[in-house]
């Protein structure tokens, strides 16, 4: 087994990815920035914001959980899928598309 991907027991995926520290961190930092729009919303709401102005920080909060998704969809090819691929695993590709099919909706 490639060193990179782990079994487990979890009920949500049967493998873990390790990532690198710039990764891990781009990551991180993008959800973060995310939960700080998100209690923005909180906070506007709290305090009887315009809905105009809740719905415009909503929509930045979409755009950057959608951006997220994005960045780690990316990262997910290039390694990953590719790797299962190069090892013989075709049914990575499935898994790829039903993802796919997520995010799309």
């Amino acid at each position: 087994m490639d060193n990179k991907f782990e079994t487990h027991t979890d009920p949500c995926s049967c493998r873990k990815k390790t990532r690198d520290e710039t990764e891990r961190r781009d990551l991180m930092n993008r959800l973060k920035r995310i939960e700080g729009q998100v209690r923005g919303l909180q906070r506007m709401l709290e305090e009887d914001a315009y809905c105009p102005d809740i719905l415009t920080q909503a929509s930045a909060a979409t755009s950057a959980l959608n951006s997220f998704c994005r960045v780690l969809l990316a990262n997910h090819i290039r390694t990953c899928v590719s790797e299962d691929i190069k090892a013989g695993r075709e049914e990575t590709v499935d898994e790829l598309m039903d993802i796919l099919q997520k995010l799309m909706k």
